[in-house]
């Protein structure tokens, strides 16, 4: 979910409407009491080479990756889809895979992916416009959160029910297994090291041995919970730590909306005071796939913790309620929403961050200095066109200390102001795959997925279609 952008002091801050709540009003209290559950024997459910525990961008890429490698995959997703939050989060809006010259630098699984979807599941400008800085071809895209900073890039907003089945097939083709309706619950231990995970399910309390783990939740589950270091600070002026259900309205003509916004500024802003005033958390509406749905990403709230289950249930219960509200100000006032109707609320609840992995290597506000990494696995747009693009080091996915697991997606080890962009779904692709080839080298050869070569390892997302800076500059970095 992008948002404008300006340095201060050296660091980059997000400026989007964000709306604080007084979490510590609803927080229960601790009871104090404790229950004691008896020791019991656990069924295997399963064996296999790699486990991933999470279906999202990232955990669906390391699947495919992994499978590709001649490990035998096993992805183990919470819902009955796959996709996450670019799925049953609908948040639809893929964010920038270009440079700011309009070259595609998130390439590999993401463009297979998106290669895969037809023509109608996607809305976005054609390859020819990206890295366009004409005015009125940025002007037209910006509108449809394509175009950023006066600059065309390539963000396309697909179909959720298509990229579910999509991610599906690919992670089936791949040779690896599915098992749906399975939430990851605890890391399997042994000798310190990932091993595997406890899961609950309709048959109970179930576990799988792995050799290497994936860690692909998004919200650190496993490695916390096994003990791995990780920070959890925010920046209070970015939308990163903001939380929400976004939603859909059907039966809206989208085209005239857009008209109005642009060629009435000055009454929309009056629309948009009107709804704050009455409803205080008040959010634009945004394009789709469609003409005849709209795409609400918000409105973001702010203060509180997407791992704590009452806040996570208060964050739902608002969501839903300002979605009703959204309607009915927007039949009333909005040109083009005049018979729109409450199409579909996000299965799944909108989680910018929780945790970040404490890593043997990071990206930090430091590093939007064009280095390459030595260790590179992957090339992230930068947030803007005076930033150079992003190198992400393969260390970023790996623990400090415990071994046995990756940890790729929107969790990796960064500072706040990075995970501003890595938290992205693209990047979540990239970070993916990454961790895929790795864990069945890893698994492959017998060793702890931070020994793995990392030649091995870039010479195998290479093959896989990722782009890598040149390697005599990565040389050159060391």
């Amino acid at each position: 979910m992008g948002t404008n952008s300006e340095t201060e002091g050296g660091r980059l801050f997000f400026r989007s409407e964000t709306f604080a709540s007084d979490a510590s009003r609803r927080r229960r209290p601790p009871t104090g009491e404790r229950v004691t559950e008896a020791a019991r024997d656990i069924p295997v459910h399963a064996h296999c080479d790699v486990l991933v525990v999470g279906g999202g961008p990232a955990g669906v890429a390391a699947a495919v990756a992994a499978g590709r490698q001649g490990a035998r995959t096993l992805l183990l997703e919470r819902h009955n889809h796959l996709g996450g939050l670019s799925t049953g989060g609908l948040v639809v809006w893929i964010d920038r895979m270009t440079d700011w010259s309009g070259r595609k630098v998130i390439r590999g699984f993401a463009e297979e992916f998106l290669a895969r979807l037809p023509a109608e599941a996607v809305a976005g400008p054609p390859a020819a416009a990206w890295g366009s800085r004409d005015t009125a071809t940025a002007a037209w895209w910006q509108l449809r959160t394509a175009a950023f900073h006066g600059v065309v890039t390539h963000s396309p907003t697909c179909d959720p029910e298509v990229m579910k089945l999509a991610a599906m097939e690919m992670v089936l083709e791949a040779g690896a297994e599915i098992l749906f309706h399975a939430w990851g619950a605890e890391p399997l231990m042994e000798d310190g090291a990932a091993r595997g995970v406890f899961f609950e399910s309709k048959q109970g309390r179930r576990a799988i041995r792995a050799a290497c783990v994936v860690d692909a939740t998004g919200d650190g589950d496993l490695f916390a919970r096994a003990g791995a270091a990780y920070d959890a600070d925010i920046d209070e002026a970015d939308i990163h730590h903001c939380m929400n259900t976004s939603w859909l309205f059907g039966g809206v003509n989208m085209p005239r909306y857009q008209r109005w916004r642009a060629e009435e500024p000055e009454a929309f802003g009056a629309f948009m005071q009107r709804g704050r005033e009455r409803f205080r958390y008040f959010e634009r509406a945004f394009a789709s796939w469609r003409d005849d749905v709209a795409l609400f990403l918000g409105p973001r709230l702010a203060g509180y913790s997407a791992v704590d289950v009452d806040d996570l249930t208060a964050v739902e219960i608002q969501s839903h309620r300002l979605m009703a509200q959204h309607l009915e100000h927007y039949r009333a006032e909005a040109p083009g929403f005049q018979n729109a109707w409450m199409m579909l609320s996000a299965p799944q609840i909108g989680i910018r961050h929780a945790r970040r992995l404490r890593g043997a290597g990071s990206v930090l506000r430091s590093d939007w200095d064009g280095r390459v990494r030595a260790d590179e696995i992957g090339v992230s747009p930068s947030l803007a066109p005076k930033f150079p693009s992003v190198s992400v080091p393969y260390g970023a996915l790996v623990p400090e200390k415990l071994d046995g697991l990756l940890a790729p997606g929107r969790h990796l080890s960064c500072d706040p102001n990075s995970h501003s962009f890595l938290r992205e779904i693209p990047q979540c692709w990239l970070t993916g795959q990454a961790a895929g080839v790795a864990a069945a080298i890893a698994a492959n050869r017998g060793i702890a997925p931070r020994a793995v070569p990392i030649a091995e390892l870039q010479a195998g997302l290479r093959q896989g279609g990722v782009h890598l800076s040149d390697p005599r500059s990565a040389q050159s970095a060391a």
